[in-house]
C-alpha cells in the first residue's frame, strides 16, 4: 500500500498508476468518500496513457483517522506533501465537490511548475454557506442539520444522501443504481466520524474567492444544473467569473454525482480540455 507521512505524522494513502513519464493527473474526492470514487475516471485516463494519482484525504478511506487537521489549509498542505514526495511536474488536478475546494486551495498556493491545468466538477467554491457577502448561499441551518444527522446515525444518513440527492435518484424517472448507492455508503463508513463531522464546516464555510483569483492556469468548471448538493447558481458561474482563465461547461439535468452517473459524457469532455 502506497503512503506518505505528512509533517504532523499523518499517513496519507494514495494510488499511483500508469507510466512514470506519463502526464500526471491528481484526483481529489468529495465528502465523505475516498480515492475509490474515481474508478470510472482513473481507468479511463490510464487507458489514455496518463499517470493517474488519487489519494484518500486525512480521516477518509485508508488514510489515518487523525484527531485534527480537518480543514482546507491542512488538506491543501497534505496535497503539497504528496506532490512533493512524487515530484510531480505539470500535473492536472481534478476535484469533485469538497475535492474541488481542495484543488482551489492547493493550486492557488502550488510551487511553480507543479500544475498545468485544473478541473472543478460540482465543486463547492466560491463559498457554499449563506452570508452577507453570499446572499444566494445555503443557510447554515442546513449544514447544522447534516451534523446532527451524522452524529445521530451516520450510516442511515449516508444511505439517505446516496439514495437521494447525491445522484439525483430522488427525481421522477431516475434510473437508480444500487451499486452506486452501496459504493458511496461503504466508502463513507471507511472514514472517521470526527473527520466527516468537521469536514462539513470545511466544505460549507470556507471562502475560496481569493484562491480562485490567484489561479492562472486554465481551469474547466463543470457542473450539472440539477445539482441538489452544491446548487449551480451559487457555485459554477461565480467561480468561472473569478478565475482568470476558465471554461464553464453546464450539463443540463445532471446531478451532483454526475462523474459516476454519466462518465461516458464527462470523461471525454475532460480529456478534450486536457488536450486543448
Amino acid at each position: 500500500m502506497s503512503t506518505i507521512t505528512t509533517a504532523d505524522g499523518t499517513t496519507i494513502f494514495y494510488k499511483d498508476w500508469g507510466p512514470r513519464d506519463g502526464r500526471p493527473i491528481v484526483f481529489h474526492h468529495g465528502w465523505p468518500l475516498s480515492a475509490d470514487d474515481w474508478d470510472a475516471q482513473t481507468l479511463f485516463f490510464l487507458a489514455e496513457g496518463f499517470r493517474v494519482i488519487a489519494h484518500d484525504r486525512r480521516g477518509h478511506g485508508r488514510s489515518d483517522q487523525s484527531a485534527d487537521g480537518h480543514e482546507m489549509d491542512t488538506y491543501a498542505a497534505d496535497v503539497a506533501a504528496l506532490t512533493d514526495a512524487l515530484d510531480l511536474q505539470g500535473a492536472v488536478h481534478i476535484g469533485h465537490s469538497t475535492g474541488g475546494g481542495e484543488v482551489a486551495r492547493y493550486v492557488a498556493r502550488a510551487k511553480p511548475g507543479r500544475v498545468s491545468k485544473a478541473v472543478l466538477v460540482g465543486a463547492v467554491p466560491p463559498v457554499m454557506v449563506k452570508k452577507e457577502s453570499n446572499p444566494g448561499g445555503t443557510p447554515l441551518e442546513v449544514f447544522d442539520g447534516f451534523r446532527t444527522a451524522l452524529a445521530a446515525n451516520r450510516a442511515q444518513f449516508y444511505i439517505e444522501v446516496a439514495s437521494g440527492p447525491f445522484y439525483g435518484f430522488n427525481r421522477p424517472g431516475a434510473e437508480v443504481s444500487q451499486g452506486l448507492i452501496d459504493r458511496w455508503c461503504w466508502q463513507g463508513m471507511m472514514g472517521a466520524a470526527n473527520a466527516h463531522y468537521e469536514c462539513i464546516k470545511a466544505f460549507s464555510e470556507t471562502d475560496f474567492t481569493e484562491d480562485l483569483k490567484k489561479i492562472d492556469v486554465p481551469v474547466l468548471v463543470a457542473h450539472g444544473d440539477d445539482d441538489q448538493v452544491v446548487p449551480f447558481d451559487d457555485s459554477a458561474p461565480l467561480s468561472a467569473e473569478l478565475l482568470p482563465n476558465s471554461t464553464l461547461k453546464v450539463y443540463e439535468g445532471y446531478p451532483h454525482g454526475m462523474l459516476s452517473t454519466h462518465p461516458e459524457v464527462l470523461n471525454p469532455d475532460i480529456l478534450a480540455f486536457l488536450k486543448a
